[in-house]
């Protein structure tokens, strides 16, 4: 009996990452956000980018807050003590980092920073009344400008169990590609890139699914440049798309047909129940995946070995124990 193949974990992601939350003294106060997650976890998978844009462009430690000012209809970062207007210099950072931040997996920033939220921050008028909730830091939509595909979250979300194992997943399968399209690849090696997807695109859009496969059967006949831009950013989409109970459901359905015929009654109906456990919410989805990757491999199932789905990164992690999609 062989082991799952673990090709699919086999690679080490490049993130970058606000400073604080590595623990670096770099905020307002002189403080940091440091999260035990990326410290005490992640870090053991993942290389680090660490940028702090306040403090790249001079702003010192400790310094005045900053916040989000509308001004003739378009949010500035602004200084607290002084009106200094910071949002160009903070949105240049991100230009400056470009180059490293292409050959990014992803990006975790600091939320409720007025340089680095991704979501929901507040915006005042100049008299200083909130106008609404809805701002995002300079640096942080100068970046997912520059780069729509990365995979970007901020760290307060992270404590979600299904959003931090969404982000992870999307994390290691944009470092496989990107190591994929930074070799020597062939169309054959696009090809069964995305075989070897199959079942983790299918849990987030069949659809999506379809539309990546006909890209990739495209791989032989047409400018393997366009062919590589249109596979990144459709994967990419496809696996933006937030999965739920549901499509897992399917998703292990599908494998427990391809697997069925080999297996005994007793196998069948243990995997069933454990399929239904996880759909009825009585299970993790560790559950039934573990009961599969264990039949797989007793059976020496040659299609599974290569399933990003079974094994999308490293099993240390412990992310599906606790999912609740």
């Amino acid at each position: 009996m062989r082991p799952v193949h673990e090709t699919a974990t086999a690679v080490r992601p490049l993130l970058g990452v606000s400073s604080c939350l590595l623990g670096a003294p770099v905020r307002y106060n002189g403080g940091h956000s440091r999260s035990r997650f990326l410290t005490d976890e992640l870090d053991h998978y993942v290389d680090w980018l660490p940028v702090c844009p306040e403090a790249e462009i001079g702003l010192g430690v400790p310094r005045p807050t900053l916040r989000l000012q509308r001004r003739e209809g378009a949010d500035r970062v602004v200084s607290s003590r002084d009106g200094a207007d910071h949002t160009d210099d903070l949105a240049s950072v991100a230009d400056h980092h470009v180059l490293q931040l292409r050959r990014a997996d992803g990006y975790v920033l600091k939320n409720k920073s007025p340089s680095c939220g991704l979501f929901a921050l507040p915006v005042f008028s100049p008299g200083g009344d909130r106008v609404d909730g809805k701002g995002r830091g300079a640096f942080a939509e100068r970046l997912t400008r520059l780069l729509p595909h990365l995979p970007v979250e901020e760290q307060g979300r992270l404590s979600d169990a299904a959003l931090r194992e969404h982000f992870v997943q999307r994390v290691f399968a944009h470092a496989r590609l990107r190591t994929l399209l930074e070799s020597d690849w062939a169309p054959r090696d696009l090809v069964a890139f995305h075989a070897r997807h199959k079942l983790q695109l299918m849990s987030h859009s069949p659809e999506g699914y379809r539309r990546t496969g006909r890209i990739a059967a495209r791989a032989g006949s047409s400018d393997p440049g366009e062919v590589a831009a249109a596979y990144t950013a459709e994967f990419h989409r496809t696996l933006a798309v937030r999965t739920s109970r549901g499509k897992h459901a399917n998703t292990l359905q599908h494998v427990f047909g391809m697997l069925s015929p080999l297996l005994d009654d007793t196998r069948r109906h243990d995997l069933l129940a454990a399929i239904e456990d996880y759909r009825t919410e009585m299970a993790p989805l560790s559950v039934p995946v573990a009961l599969l990757r264990h039949h797989c491999a007793a059976e020496d199932v040659g299609w599974a070995h290569e399933q990003t789905y079974l094994r999308p990164y490293p099993d240390e992690l412990r992310l599906r124990h606790a999912l609740a999609v």
